[in-house]
């Protein structure tokens, strides 16, 4: 079966140079679609073909289904990687893409929706095995002493989630049975306006946990495999900033029945393509939270501790190809830490968008830069801040950590500010020195 012959990148920044640079291992053909603002990008100017599919804001652009479509038409393209955010976790989206008869490099739409609604993803977990949060096992009803009874069997501090929620919106934490009732009623209204439903459960709401993923692919032909865990506790506001792998102290056989459980899962739901299962990790126990239905920011560190290219396997999966390694192809080697340098105030972390004077990419053995940076790029003002991701690794953690503090001190961006003071810090900060930091502790320290 011949790999895939051109595919359009429905992304931009540095997720869509990624994609990029894949298809030209495989030799496939590319099209970049991008807004007005996106001329410039540095895949933009590389693809074989480039489309403008609109204005500057993403709903005119980059989430306007209809554009991207046709741009796939006109192109003739065979397939559409949605990369991550905007459409890739669409199920709508998904279905037009095949409807419209190309290849969309992903899950069914069904898996996708099965997992992109909570209260099904929890129910399909338990199925499968996979460890789950104990909670409402379902959405709550109106009946109020069946809810209370609920939350004393789950036992106090409890917090209510909206199945459509995401993001760190629609959850509200709740430490008495007093306040129970009425902070339910709220996130309700919060869930029905930011996310058109008001559905919510109730889960155990753990104090210090830490957030381990599992990296898992498939190829939706009965066959699946784990590429190990990363470590994603250092949060602000939910969102992810540094990232390794594997994740810290945690105990082989512990590692062995999750990650075990994770790939039956995939077999089971028929699950195609890059995933990863999110879990909360606290005194030994995993507690499954979400799955994401595509390939993640922090997928380098995977890659970097296994040498297997996740995005190329996408695109030999999305052609119809099984699995290119079985689980006992896949040997783990050393450490690896990313840090997600974002175009933000490193005190305010305010978005800080204009133009960049100079870039100077960090190096050495074991260094990885993925940016869509050069001198005189100018960061527009209407997406996300991310610019680069340094990705460093080593034969142990403490030598993957030694190359990430030299990379930072060599990494260079004039022009805009950015964050790369507090991933400095970080760094030779002795807590995450030593492993194994919850995912409050950041926003703890930022207070101090």
């Amino acid at each position: 079966m011949p790999i895939l012959e051109k595919v359009l990148i429905a992304n931009r920044g540095e997720i869509a140079l990624r994609v990029l640079r894949a298809c030209k291992e495989l030799d496939i053909q590319t099209v970049a679609v991008h807004s007005k603002a996106d001329r410039e990008l540095k895949h933009v100017l590389l693809a074989d073909e480039a489309v403008c599919i609109g204005p500057a804001p993403s709903t005119e652009s980059y989430l306007n289904v209809p554009a991207i479509i046709s741009a796939a038409e006109v192109t003739r393209a065979t397939a559409i990687h949605p990369g991550y955010g905007f459409l890739a976790e669409n199920a709508d989206f998904a279905d037009q893409v095949e409807k419209s008869g190309f290849i969309f490099i992903g899950p069914t739409a069904n898996v996708i929706r099965l997992m992109g609604d909570k209260v099904s993803a929890i129910q399909a977990m338990k199925e499968a095995g996979v460890p789950t949060v104990p909670g409402s096992d379902g959405p709550i009803t109106d009946n109020n002493e069946l809810t209370l009874e609920i939350a004393r069997r789950i036992g106090y501090p409890i917090i209510v989630k909206a199945a459509a929620g995401g993001g760190g919106r629609g959850m509200r934490v709740v430490h008495e049975e007093a306040a129970l009732l009425s902070s339910i009623q709220v996130t309700q209204s919060e869930a029905a306006a930011a996310f058109g439903s008001d559905v919510v459960y109730l889960e155990k709401f753990l104090q210090k946990p830490r957030h381990v993923e599992i990296q898992v692919i498939a190829d939706g032909q009965g066959n699946a495999i784990h590429l190990g865990d990363r470590d994603c506790s250092l949060q602000r506001r939910h969102q992810k900033i540094l990232e390794e792998a594997p994740a810290p102290g945690i105990p082989q056989h512990i590692r062995d029945q999750v990650t075990e459980a994770c790939v039956k899962a995939c077999i089971d739901i028929g699950y195609r393509g890059a995933g990863t299962f999110e879990f909360l990790y606290e005194d030994e126990g995993f507690y499954f939270i979400e799955m994401n239905t595509r390939v993640q920011v922090e997928h380098p560190v995977t890659e970097m501790i296994t040498g297997f290219d996740i995005v190329k396997e996408q695109l030999r999966i999305a052609s119809g190809l099984p699995l290119s390694a079985r689980q006992s192809d896949i040997q783990f080697r050393g450490h690896a830490f990313e840090c997600r340098i974002n175009a933000e105030d490193p005190k305010t972390f305010l978005p800080c968008p204009g133009k960049v004077t100079t870039f100077h990419a960090p190096g050495g053995l074991g260094v990885r830069v993925d940016s869509h940076l050069y001198d005189g790029y100018t960061v527009p003002p209407y997406y996300d801040s991310l610019i680069a991701k340094i990705i460093c690794h080593g034969e142990d953690r403490p030598l993957a950590l030694a190359r990430m503090r030299q990379a930072l001190d060599e990494l260079v961006v004039e022009g805009i500010r950015t964050n790369t003071p507090l991933h400095r810090e970080l760094v030779r900060d002795q807590a995450f020195k030593t492993g194994g930091v919850s995912i409050h502790y950041l926003e703890k320290r930022l207070q101090e």
